[in-house]
This record gives C-alpha cells, sequence and structure tokens, in this order.
C-alpha cells in the first residue's frame, strides 16, 4: 500500500481501483505514511504558511431543497436572515484591521440576492479594499451571472459539487437539481477566469470507496485551484438527521490523497473537522491542507447559518476566532499569514 503512495507523489495520478484499494484500505500506519508525503508537497510549494479567509455568512435563505442541508427550503425550523451591504461592508471593515486579505461571502441561493445585487456588492467590497481577493459561493448561476460578478471584480468562486457520481447526487438533492448542470457550471467558471473551487462530504449517506476514488479522478480532470472537504454531519431538521456522520480519520486521508493528486491546490481544513473532533483543524494542516476560514459574520446571525449540527465558533467575534486560530497554527509549528493566498500555478 506504502507503494501506491509512494507512485501518487511522484505521478500525481492512480487508477480508480488504485485510489480505491487505498480508500478501502487505510489505517493509522498508512495514514501517517500518506501524511508524510503531503506535508513534503505542502512544504515544497506553500512553505509553513497558512492562509486565512475570512468567511461572511450573509444569507441563509436558499430555494433549494438538499436533503442535507439545514437551511434547506423546507426546514421550517430555520430561522432566517440577510444582512444588509452596510452590514457586510462592516464585516470587511473589521476583518480587513485583523490582517484578512481575502473574504468569502457564502449563502443560500437566495433569489432575493438578483445578479444586480450582486454586483453592486462585489464593487462596494473592492473598491474598498482593492487589495483584497474577494471569493463567491452563492450555487449554481448561469455563464451570464457568473460573467457579470467575474467583471465586476470577483476572483475566485467556490461550488461543491459533492460527489463526482451522478446517481449519488441523486440521492443527495431534489430531482429539480442535477449532477451535469453543476459540473457544467464549474466548467464555465473556469473558462472565465476564476480561480475555481468545488468539494465534496466525506461519508455522505451512500457514499462508497468507489466513489471517492472517482472523486479524485474527477478533481484530477477539472484542475480546480480549490478544493473544501469535509466529513458528512447530519442536520436535526433534515431527512438525513438519522444518518451516520463521516468520520475525521477518512476525511483526513482525503486530505492528503488530494495534496499529492493536485500539487498546488489550495486545500482548507474545515470548520467542519473542528466540529467534529477539537484538534480537527490542527490535523488537517498536518494531512496536507494550507488555509482555514475563520468567520467574520455578525454573532447576532451565527447561530442561524447551522448547515449541520454542533457547529462550532458560534458565539465567537471575529477577532476572538482570527487569534485563536493563529495560536493553533503556531502550536503545530505553522504560521497564520495575511495575504491574498493566491493558488500558486505549477512552473
Amino acid at each position: 500500500m506504502k507503494q501506491l503512495i509512494d507512485k501518487l507523489a511522484q505521478q500525481h495520478l492512480l487508477t480508480k481501483e488504485e485510489y480505491t484499494c487505498l480508500i478501502d484500505g487505510f489505517d493509522h500506519d498508512l495514514s501517517e505514511y500518506l501524511f508524510e508525503k503531503a506535508r513534503e508537497v505542502r512544504h515544497r510549494i506553500y512553505g509553513r504558511d497558512v492562509f486565512i479567509r475570512g468567511l461572511i455568512e450573509f444569507t441563509n435563505y436558499c430555494k433549494n431543497d438538499c436533503l442535507y442541508c439545514g437551511i434547506r427550503r423546507s426546514n421550517r425550523s430555520a430561522e432566517r436572515y440577510r444582512l444588509s451591504m452596510e452590514e457586510i461592508l462592516q464585516c470587511c471593515k473589521q476583518g480587513y484591521e485583523l490582517g484578512f486579505r481575502t473574504f468569502v461571502l457564502q449563502g443560500g441561493e437566495d433569489p432575493y440576492f438578483t445578479d444586480d445585487r450582486i454586483v453592486e456588492l462585489i464593487r462596494a467590497i473592492k473598491s474598498q479594499y482593492p487589495d483584497c481577493a474577494l471569493t463567491l459561493s452563492i450555487g449554481e448561476k448561469e455563464h451570464e451571472s457568473y460573467l457579470a460578478y467575474f467583471q465586476a471584480g470577483a476572483d475566485r468562486y467556490l461550488l461543491r459539487h459533492e460527489t463526482a457520481d451522478p446517481l449519488h447526487y441523486a440521492q443527495l438533492h431534489p430531482d429539480d437539481l442535477s449532477w451535469q448542470h453543476r459540473v457544467n457550471c464549474l466548467y464555465d467558471l473556469k473558462s472565465i477566469g476564476y480561480q475555481t473551487g468545488c468539494g465534496f462530504m466525506v461519508g455522505s449517506p451512500g457514499q462508497t470507496a468507489s466513489m471517492l476514488a472517482q472523486g479524485l479522478l474527477f478533481l484530477r480532470q477539472l484542475q480546480p485551484h480549490m478544493v473544501g472537504i469535509g466529513p458528512f454531519i447530519p442536520q436535526h431538521d433534515t431527512p438525513f438527521r438519522n444518518e451516520k456522520s463521516g468520520t475525521m480519520e477518512l476525511t483526513l486521508f482525503m486530505l492528503g490523497l488530494i495534496r499529492l493528486t493536485i500539487p498546488h491546490v489550495l486545500l482548507p481544513s474545515t470548520t467542519a473537522l473542528g466540529t467534529i473532533h477539537p484538534l480537527g483543524r490542527e490535523k488537517g494542516i498536518l494531512a496536507g491542507a494550507n488555509v482555514v476560514m475563520p468567520n467574520l459574520s455578525p454573532v447576532s446571525v451565527r447561530k442561524k447559518y447551522l448547515l449541520y449540527d454542533n457547529k462550532i465558533c458560534t458565539g465567537d467575534e471575529a477577532a476572538e476566532c482570527r487569534f485563536c486560530m493563529q495560536s493553533r497554527m503556531q502550536s503545530i509549528g505553522y504560521q497564520v499569514v495575511t495575504d491574498r493566498g493566491d493558488c500558486k500555478q505549477p512552473e
């Protein structure tokens, strides 16, 4: 099995059968071997820098009804909110003063935020903070919308595809959402010129090792600039409320495999990892990740943006999140850096 990891470290690609074999058969010793190789690659390209992104969850309204998501349309228990432009700009101001040079606007697919409103918001942020990168994570749109956002100044776009298997996608989403359309969106984003991010849950209902292997082949083909993964965690107001959570161990193993498959990728150690284990984010960095995303959202709304249960940091002020993250990274020999943290292109 270690020979397969050596092969991946050298060639950055395995067959679906080889990936499946690794995922099916991983254990503690194999994981540690993988993480060592992943850190070598990560240190060669990015050193020990950890990039921070300021996450602003600006709306929890969503027109979709994804079966795993706590802000799904049919969740009548969700306490809905939208941040005003003034509130969003205040989050950016506070974040900028704390050293953030990337802002991530994340929200449900909220019809209130028309293209004109999103464009106005992008222009306001970029005019006040021209040295910052702006990432959008607001779901599936048509090509014209993505182009308008890009021309207004958006730099990056994160659209998690959740699975590379169309049948599995249909198990996780309502009939009006299509795997092919989501993949088409990712290719649209890349063609327009965005630094493009995708991602998936690890351990979602119905997922197999073969599906995860297929996911790695999909990433290799797409060549995204960012990949965000985290363990599936059930939310109590969804149809998946009684499903088992994904594990930290498999999520970390997938992080290591992604680092070796796409060496230059920006790879977050996610809040979901920190939710499933107190040291989850630190372990994610040690598995090959190089990005963390503290929350800049107002404390008054954080408990309302609950995609899954027991989400951490819902009561912390932005400064607490920022300096907590800095000390956590220092404790494992890494340093948080205050720059845009763009994806480095292969030489």
